[in-house]
């Protein structure tokens, strides 16, 4: 009787092949769970607007990773995006990841990044749209700020005040939202360079949280008898710069109290994102004309190499001696993705909105 052939444990390379297909095989069992658009937002977005689908990754490629996200933002300006969405696609935005498996020798295993891989737990990268978290992030500082205050919200902060208002010592700065990711940076910087700061919120709890944070005046917007006569009592002269974040009827009559040359930093208008009613006017032409505003919108995306990077380090040195204070509002678990966003639009989050995977 002849000897059954078969493999050999001893041969090294069948026990090669062997644990390269068994290698290859655990990467097909990688399920990523993606939050997708079942159907488009009419007014404030619901559960039901959202689907959880699971899909399985195949093996890397070379120049690939693996990533696994540990932190998730939400933000007002995904409401606006999710329009250009088609119903099924995943829902965008950006993720503090762990490379979990590395075929790309920039990104080894282990290595911390921020990856615009949008509403999922796990996905596949080529490396190309990946940034590594600052080399002196200190590990007395949680990672989720790279999607905060060390982050987009951040440099919307430090470039819209800075470069857009290009505000300076002695003046006075009005901020719209100011408890929200980017406004309670804002004003935090506008002290730091010697502004006075009027801030308003949505709530009496947002309130006490400016004040203590050194605004020299803070608003509950939704209190206030008038809201005309409240900005004139906190600033009787007017203001040099209004960093605006909500937009509507609010701006309206924030833009009518502007000094002459005031300017303008519209950032954002999340009081009309989930309006299904028709637009208020804008603001009156004569006020701007006659008070020769600078209105000005913009994308944080348009400061990018040496000049994002010094800013980068500059609010992380902030933070790290406490010059900067941040407060996140933390959800736990991937599954409450839409709860976090919908909570987001309604208000609900004192400083930045973050999903904890």
């Amino acid at each position: 009787m002849g000897k059954a052939r078969g493999w050999d444990p001893g041969n090294s390379l069948h026990m090669r092949r062997e644990m390269e297909y068994l290698h290859s095989r655990s990467f097909r069992m990688v399920h990523a769970k993606s939050w997708t658009l079942k159907k488009h937002f009419v007014g404030y977005p619901t559960n039901s607007d959202f689907e959880l689908k699971t899909v399985e990754l195949p093996p890397l490629k070379d120049g690939e990773v693996l990533l696994e996200a540990l932190y998730l933002t939400v933000d007002p300006y995904m409401r606006i995006m999710a329009k250009s969405l088609k119903e099924g696609d995943m829902m965008m935005g950006e993720q503090v990841a762990r490379v979990v498996e590395s075929k790309n020798s920039a990104f080894p295993t282990g290595t911390i990044v921020l990856a615009p891989s949008g509403w999922t737990t796990h996905s596949i990268s080529n490396g190309e749209k990946l940034e590594k978290v600052l080399a002196e992030w200190p590990d007395t500082l949680p990672l989720s700020l790279a999607l905060g205050t060390v982050g987009m919200p951040g440099l919307t902060a430090y470039f819209g005040l800075l470069d857009i208002c290009g505000v300076k010592g002695g003046e006075t700065v009005l901020v719209s939202a100011a408890a929200g990711a980017v406004g309670s940076i804002v004003g935090q910087i506008a002290k730091l360079k010697g502004c006075k700061v009027v801030g308003t919120a949505g709530s009496d709890e947002k309130v006490a949280w400016l004040k203590k944070h050194g605004f020299d005046v803070a608003l509950n917007y939704k209190t206030v008898k008038s809201l005309e006569e409240a900005l004139k009592v906190a600033a009787p002269e007017g203001y040099d710069c209004y960093f605006d974040n909500v937009g509507g009827e609010f701006s309206n009559v924030a833009i009518t109290q502007m000094k002459k040359f005031g300017r303008i930093a519209i950032c954002g208008a999340i009081s009309v994102y989930n309006r299904t009613s028709p637009l208020p006017p804008g603001p009156s032409p004569e006020i701007i004309i006659l008070k020769e505003l600078h209105l000005q919108g913009f994308v944080v995306y348009r400061w990018q190499g040496e000049v994002r990077q010094k800013a980068l380090r500059d609010l992380l040195k902030w933070v790290s001696e406490g010059k900067i204070q941040y407060h996140e509002h933390v959800t736990e678990g991937f599954e409450n993705m839409p709860a976090a966003f919908i909570g987001l639009l309604k208000g609900e989050n004192l400083g930045k909105a973050i999903v904890k995977a």
